[in-house]
């Protein structure tokens, strides 16, 4: 639980009564690799938190499977509109190996978020997400498939030591033969 509680630290300064509340509310989950967390048509009722791991969000778009995400450890993760809103989800999430989560129930959360610290976290934490989100998207489509793999490795690397080729390939919109190829290029290029 300590990575959790240094994670949350790192946004708002906690103090000993929401450090033990969290403590309270947090649940260990064990998965095993390919195990489904969050499922596209239903309500998503947990938040978690990555204690080591890996999860892919996904979706199915024209009948093809599209990775949106791939999260490590030391992330959070759910399907924020329907945790948030409690409707059902529009993509699905999975783990990419043998993860271990701590997890947060829907009603759980509302406990929490009576503490003012935790609020103030939470509120700090959603705001850099939806910045971070707002600026990934504004970059990652005006790079072009060599670029968003050099921005991955560079910003995300733990992405390509712990995804599958196919679901990188899919994250930036590529076939895995055309990945292969892009691989082999940077390596060539850093070999000189």
């Amino acid at each position: 639980m300590k990575e959790l509680i240094q994670v949350i630290n790192s946004f708002q300064e906690l103090d000993l009564d929401t450090e033990t509340a969290i403590e309270k509310y947090f649940i260990v989950e064990k998965f095993r690799k390919n195990e489904l967390i969050i499922q596209q048509g239903k309500i998503c009722k947990k938040i978690y938190f990555i204690k080591s791991g890996a999860v892919r969000r996904f979706s199915f778009e024209n009948g093809l499977e599209i990775t949106k995400w791939i999260y490590t450890d030391n992330q959070f993760v759910t399907s924020l509109s329907s945790f948030f809103e409690q409707k059902p989800s529009f993509e699905s999430f999975q783990t990419c190996e043998d993860t271990i989560l701590y997890s947060l129930a829907y009603s759980d959360e509302q406990i929490l978020l009576d503490y003012p610290l935790f609020l103030k976290f939470h509120i700090k934490q959603l705001r850099l997400y939806l910045s971070k989100i707002n600026e990934f998207h504004h970059l990652f489509r005006v790079m072009n498939a060599n670029e968003k793999y050099l921005f991955l490795l560079d910003s995300f690397p733990q992405i390509i030591i712990k995804a599958k080729l196919k679901h990188i390939a899919s994250l930036i919109g590529v076939s895995q033969e055309t990945l292969s190829r892009i691989r082999a290029s940077i390596s060539l290029h850093y070999i000189k």
